[in-house]
């Protein structure tokens, strides 16, 4: 390993995958991170490894309908009643991205980095003896009304314009394909060619045991500063600092505290999800399953049936809302009938969200070694991969395979 070493903030799924990429090139990496790898934010998530998770949060008449998101039975949405004067901004920023055409731009640069999920996964678990982490399976979304399970509605056209095989299924070839559901569901879209991660968090442990073995110096310990020096940069940790030539910053909804003090001031918040999971559930699940009322999803686990959900805008150290939980077991009670919520496992974690559901990926300009990966927003998971080859090509100075202009932390100025 002679090149240049690059130390990388933050050990979630994207700092892992990013480091694996970079060492297997022969560079040297130091990964730190105040946790044990992978277990925040990417351990929590609903396991679902999909090429064609290319549709942003923000739709075309989706205005209209936040009321009910808000304020209806199944309430997938919350703002902390504190953060609404950062709420507002973000909120008309995330709906300006919402017109069709927008959409549609955004769902090309999604499409880049969701693509090789599967397949970059794969590649990273060879040679672990967990290549049974990923499971081949499709994505049910599931709907209640059948005349809103439509092969020609917007996000449907564009996942098939990008390659996605969906089908439609009517009530019965539903519930043959999973018995669990409800009667209540009497249709759903079927997104084939995707994967699941059967465990998030153990996913994540066994690739930094990889990236450890292949040489990856992983340090446990808080980040609470970055400062330039004329040689590069100084990493102010809680018990000992490092110096860097070059450096990623990778720590989800965390970044911004370390970038602003640089006066890198970007609109990045904290939006955080819920998940319940059932240790017996006394059902099975085939595939990832969308409730597309209560935006949430359910997976069968290693440990359990997972469900994950619930949206909500806050600080990011503001305490777990019970309410959350609450409403999570009890909208997963509606969907499965038959699971035992006996013993639940709770958990709450902070997705990185920007307001037209991408990533700052690349080097931060006139700040010469510091480049930036994070804000995957819902879709870190399958976004980990790629993210990590196209910041290890541009550490190489190789010309990415994708423009990155969509990824550009300048973007919103």
């Amino acid at each position: 390993m002679s090149a240049e070493p690059v130390t990388i903030l933050g050990a979630g799924i994207v700092g892992i995958c990013t480091a694996l990429s970079l060492v297997e090139r022969g560079v040297p990496v130091r990964l730190i991170d105040r946790g044990e790898p992978g277990q925040e934010t990417s351990f929590g998530n609903a396991g679902v490894i999909s090429p064609w998770s290319v549709i942003p949060q923000s739709m075309p008449g989706l205005l209209p309908q936040i009321p009910k998101l808000m304020l209806g039975y199944h309430r997938p949405l919350a703002v902390r009643a504190r953060f609404w004067p950062r709420m507002v901004p973000w909120g008309l920023r995330f709906l300006r991205n919402g017109s069709e055409a927008r959409v549609r731009e955004l769902s090309t640069a999604m499409s880049v980095l969701c693509g090789p999920s599967v397949d970059l996964f794969r590649r990273h678990l060879e040679g672990t003896g967990h290549e049974a982490l990923l499971r081949d399976s499709s994505y049910v979304l599931a709907f209640r009304k059948a005349d809103r399970a439509s092969l020609s509605s917007l996000d449907a056209r564009i996942r098939q314009e990008k390659g996605a095989p969906l089908e439609l299924v009517g009530d019965d070839e539903l519930h043959r394909i999973e018995p669990a559901l409800s009667p209540d569901f009497k249709a759903a879209i079927l997104v084939h060619g995707q994967a699941r991660a059967l465990n998030p968090g153990r996913l994540a442990e066994v690739l930094a045991n990889k990236a450890r073995r292949l040489g990856v110096e992983i340090v446990t310990t808080e980040i609470r500063a970055l400062t330039r020096t004329a040689t590069g940069w100084t990493i102010t940790c809680a018990d000992q600092s490092f110096t860097a030539p070059r450096v990623v910053v990778s720590m989800g909804a965390w970044s911004t505290r370390l970038l602003e003090p640089l006066g890198l001031r970007i609109p990045l918040v904290a939006e955080r999800g819920y998940h319940a999971q059932f240790a017996d559930p006394g059902i099975t699940l085939n595939n990832s399953i969308s409730d597309t009322d209560a935006k949430f999803v359910a997976s069968s686990m290693e440990n359990g049936v997972r469900v994950a959900g619930q949206a909500e805008f806050g600080d990011i150290d503001a305490p777990v809302d019970k309410r959350k939980h609450a409403r999570l077991m009890r909208i997963a009670k509606d969907v499965f009938p038959d699971l035992d919520t006996s013993q639940p496992s709770l958990w709450m974690g902070r997705r990185p969200s920007f307001p037209d559901s991408l990533p700052v990926l690349g080097e931060v300009p006139d700040m010469p070694g510091l480049h930036v990966n994070f804000g995957h927003s819902h879709y870190g998971l399958m976004m980990a991969p790629k993210s990590g080859e196209l910041i290890a090509d541009i550490l190489e100075h190789r010309t990415p395979n994708a423009p990155l202009a969509p990824y550009a932390i300048t973007r919103f100025a």
